[in-house]
């Protein structure tokens, strides 16, 4: 993972899956895993077998490069002796959240939402997400409709991390 370049880091809380694609037929189920790419970089989840409802809960830590370029989520089904197949993407828009970011807000009861977000066809959310301020820190918790697939979701959290070196969330833009 690359931290020189860039703006930030994001932890991203791969939480579940829901409702994800059938692609193993004969077992009638998938063996989903989560790619999440920005920029050039990439991590991702492990493989949670037989599960169309899979829990991850696994934190992932993204450098965030360019605020301007899309984080892409892609799922996909482990096969063994074949190609993995695609499960479905969905593109995270994090401007809302740098914009709360940048506020610079300090000092806020715990829990207290900053701004919500909207389903809208500019975003892949499936409902209305809110950005909160929690235990010192600023969180966006979000359900993503993946696209490119009969059905599924993917349920994350992102979260800002401070990076000694790093700029602050204010110097963005």
């Amino acid at each position: 993972m690359t931290v020189m370049n860039s703006v930030g880091l994001l932890r991203i809380q791969v939480r579940r899956g829901i409702n994800l694609a059938v692609r193993d037929h004969v077992s009638h189920t998938s063996d989903p895993y989560v790619v999440i790419s920005h920029a050039g970089q990439k991590v991702r989840t492990s493989v949670v077998p037989k599960n169309c409802q899979p829990v991850w809960n696994e934190n992932l830590t993204l450098p965030l490069k360019d605020p301007n370029v899309p984080i892409t989520l892609r799922v996909f089904d482990k096969d063994t002796f074949t190609e993995d197949d695609e499960m479905g993407d969905a593109d995270v828009n994090i401007k809302p959240f740098l914009e709360c970011l940048k506020m610079g807000l300090r000092e806020l009861p715990d829990g207290t939402k900053v701004d919500r977000v909207q389903p809208a066809k500019n975003n892949c959310l499936s409902k209305e997400s809110a950005i909160i301020w929690n235990r010192g820190k600023m969180a966006q918790q979000m359900y993503l409709k993946l696209r490119n697939v009969e059905c599924g979701e993917i349920e994350i959290q992102i979260e800002w991390l401070d990076f000694p070196g790093l700029k602050s969330p204010v110097e963005f833009y």
